[in-house]
């Protein structure tokens, strides 16, 4: 089903519950903006929202207009002195705390906790899944995400300038590539867009830096000795570590000389991400902004998920979506691809990534980032496409 922009809007808002940690739940990360690493309670009646924590942390949570209520407004030292192991103990608060708050019924995420759920419908409480809800919440980034979004692209600019002077550096040496007298590799890229990101206050826990065969496959996360006249594909995502916001980018390069049909594939992917950003504004459809992608590489002889015999995995030429949503997940609402079903709104921040590959041979990836607005959009990223580092 298509989802119109202004359906965003227009859903009759219910009740909500989320518990969860503010570090790995982006729904309650985008309504609790403080790093809080144990599970918590939030909650949403009536135009209020609440949270149940542990006094340790109200202090953080203090000037966001919430409603903060310690454990002990509902019994917790009672709950103790009964015995109650603590995973009991908790459940038990969590029902106190949505009675106290009129919460009989809720929309909760789809990682919502089972256990907890169970324990909640046992006491009165009805919970919904609603995945759609919760991702609708945060197409529109707010001031803060966009600010750490933005920290999170120069990191990954910064990141990506200082893996490009590190193989520019690089010479041959027999049969491979050396830079200050030391093997160039994908292990050595790694780091240096590492130490980067950390500059910039950021983090990555995976990265990609693969070379040769390994780049037709597009999550290879890289290894080994890079060799000359191959292509490198660097694909980052850094996290803001302020507001956990990511970035996502990618370029390709090539120590030497490119072989001609890889030089041929970067340059039509240039073309697709320079079309699809032309294209790029609010209303319209995601999955036709893929669509035009694919119609341009099929018109150059590619095979594309539009294209390909149905049941059969694409391996070669444009085998993925063209991008997908970025903010609090690196992967969110909306999704560039033949799955797509959103139209893009204002404030949604999105990748272009067309990609070109061969099976065993190699491939060609380059990525910017969007933020959507009424007639356009603004590209976040600010690197050149070279080939040639």
């Amino acid at each position: 089903m298509r989802v119109p922009a202004e359906a965003i809007t227009m859903r009759r808002v219910p009740d909500v519950l989320v518990y969860a940690d503010s570090i790995r739940s982006p729904e309650l990360r985008h309504e609790v903006p403080v790093a809080v690493p144990d599970p918590f309670l939030y909650g949403e009646h009536a135009g209020t929202s609440h949270v149940l924590v542990h006094v340790m942390e109200a202090a953080r949570m203090g000037g966001l207009g919430l409603e903060l209520h310690p454990n002990e407004e509902y019994g917790y030292d009672e709950l103790v002195a009964r015995g109650l192991h603590r995973y009991e103990l908790l459940r038990e608060l969590c029902l106190r705390a949505c009675r106290a708050w009129g919460i009989e019924s809720a929309a909760v995420p789809a990682t919502f906790p089972l256990e907890l759920a169970d324990f909640l419908r046992g006491g009165g409480v009805e919970l919904t899944a609603d995945r759609e809800l919760f991702a609708h919440r945060r197409r529109r980034k707010n001031e803060a995400e966009l600010a750490g979004i933005r920290r999170a692209q120069r990191a990954a600019e910064a990141g990506m300038t200082a893996a490009r002077e590190l193989l520019r550096s690089a010479r041959p040496n027999g049969s491979g590539l050396v830079a200050g007298g030391e093997p160039l590799t994908s292990e050595r890229l790694k780091l240096v867009l590492e130490q980067a990101f950390s500059q910039h206050e950021c983090s990555a826990d995976e990265m990609v830096a693969s070379h040769g065969a390994q780049t037709a496959i597009a999550h290879h996360m890289g290894e080994g000795a890079i060799l000359p006249n191959e292509p490198i594909v660097i694909d980052v995502w850094p996290r803001d570590r302020q507001t956990g916001c990511y970035a996502d980018m990618t370029r390709t390069f090539v120590v030497g000389e490119p072989a001609d049909d890889i030089r041929a594939w970067h340059a039509l992917c240039v073309q697709a991400l320079e079309d699809a950003v032309a294209g790029t504004r609010a209303g319209v459809r995601d999955a036709d902004l893929n669509r035009a992608t694919c119609e341009l590489f099929a018109g150059h002889g590619h095979p594309t998920t539009l294209t390909k015999e149905p049941g059969t995995p694409l391996e070669d030429g444009f085998f993925h979506g063209l991008g997908h949503g970025v903010g609090l997940e690196v992967h969110e609402a909306p999704i560039l691809g033949v799955v797509g079903k959103d139209d893009l709104v204002a404030g949604d921040v999105i990748t272009v990534e067309p990609g070109l590959y061969r099976k065993s041979y190699g491939g060609v990836r380059v990525e910017d980032l969007l933020l959507v607005t009424e007639d356009g959009a603004e590209n976040l990223t600010r690197f050149p496409y070279d080939l040639e580092p």
